[in-house]
């Protein structure tokens, strides 16, 4: 399944800054930030807001430059990205503003809540339920493989973001400081109470924009377990970006690892044929540069743009052997292993039999077998 891109950003009071008619609020970013979520909003397919952000703010959540939008439908998309929300209860307002501005809307919700809102809403709103609960990963399942949604701009409330950034769903988080103190205890929050993932955020942007500061954050710490998180897809890209460094052959493929940390550490990383040794793995070069004894293997995550291999002539020991004796239990990999060079090779069933949680990511699979297409049969390229 294709997760769209997560992007958590925090629009404060767009419409009631644009619009005089809508409610009054403390505007903590000038004319040049509203300016800039709206590009935001013009660069993606859909924008999601929680239920009590719209009963509580009442927005539109359009693109208001008219520049914008025919840029949109110049390049064969809507004029509006989908309008999107995420209701358990249903317990919606229909005379509310988002539905009745802007193009398609969609919300998602439980099969209790969608039969109290089927008929009531306009009857352009799409209902999609969901089953007894609402879970994050169904409803973005279902963005990315039904709607094609692939960017998706998710401006608030405080509890979505505080869900999805514990879930580990959020690809990027947009963070702006203005210069004001806001101390009531009942102002609202972009995160709240609860348990989020381990390690530091990785800064990837700082910028003025009028006078508030930007700043982009991405997340580092892997997933848990076999469930995907934002971060292991960062990783995989890495891993992908790695085999393109590989020497070329004729007779191995082009493979990239990394070696992460629980907290997000980069530990190692490594690449076929690396430093000149024709026959190194990339998973292989990459734990070489380990201490054994390091005590963050064991929750620590290989990512490896190919499934390791669990049969070679050129070593003793193969990839999956190493990884399992390295004490990792968990892999993210994007890619089986062909029968190009061993048939029936299934380093992931070696893994998962020693009690190595396996993540397959095959939206990665092209990307993967990119340098190594001279190496496969046409119909097996793509």
């Amino acid at each position: 399944m294709a997760h769209p891109y997560v992007l958590l950003s925090a629009a404060v009071s767009l419409d009631g800054f644009l619009d005089d008619t809508g409610p009054e609020r403390l505007l903590l970013s000038g004319p040049e930030d509203f300016d800039r979520v709206d590009e935001v909003r013009a660069g993606s397919d859909a924008i999601l807001i929680g239920a009590g952000t719209l009963r509580t703010d009442n927005p539109r959540l359009l693109v208001y430059s008219a520049e914008r939008r025919a840029a949109r439908l110049a390049a064969g998309l809507p004029e509006y990205p989908l309008k999107v929300t995420v209701s358990a209860s249903g317990d919606l307002d229909p005379e509310a503003r988002f539905w009745h501005t802007g193009g398609a809307k969609t919300v998602y919700t439980t099969d209790k809540g969608a039969r109290r809102l089927r008929g009531l809403l306009p009857a352009d709103v799409e209902v999609v339920a969901l089953g007894p609960d609402v879970e994050w990963r169904a409803v973005l399942d279902h963005l990315g493989d039904v709607k094609g949604v692939r960017r998706l701009m998710v401006e608030g409330g405080g509890s979505v973001h505080t869900r999805l950034l514990q879930l580990g769903l959020a690809d990027e988080v947009q963070l702006v400081v203005a210069p004001l103190f806001v101390g009531e205890p009942e102002a609202p929050r972009m995160f709240g109470h609860g348990a989020y993932p381990p390690g530091r955020m990785r800064l990837v942007e700082t910028r003025a924009v009028g006078d508030v500061v930007l700043m982009r954050y991405v997340p580092t710490a892997p997933g848990t377990g076999r469930l995907a998180s934002a971060a292991d897809r960062r990783w995989l890209e890495v891993a992908c970006e790695l085999a393109d460094r590989c020497p070329p052959s004729e007779i191995a493929f082009s493979v990239g690892a990394v070696v992460v940390a629980a907290d997000g550490t980069e530990l190692a990383r490594g690449h076929s044929r690396e430093g000149g040794d024709p026959v190194v793995h990339a998973e292989e070069a990459a734990l070489a540069k380990l201490d054994p004894a390091d005590p963050r293997l064991a929750s620590a995550t290989v990512y490896s743009s190919l499934e390791p291999c669990a049969r070679r002539a050129s070593r003793p020991a193969p990839c999956a052997r190493l990884i399992i004796e390295a004490g990792v239990r968990r892999v993210v990999t994007a890619w089986r292993e062909p029968d190009t060079f061993v048939a029936s090779a299934d380093g992931n069933a070696l893994l998962a039999a020693a009690g190595v949680d396996v993540v397959l990511l095959p939206e990665y699979e092209d990307r993967a077998k990119a340098p190594n297409a001279h190496l496969l049969p046409p119909a097996a390229r793509t």
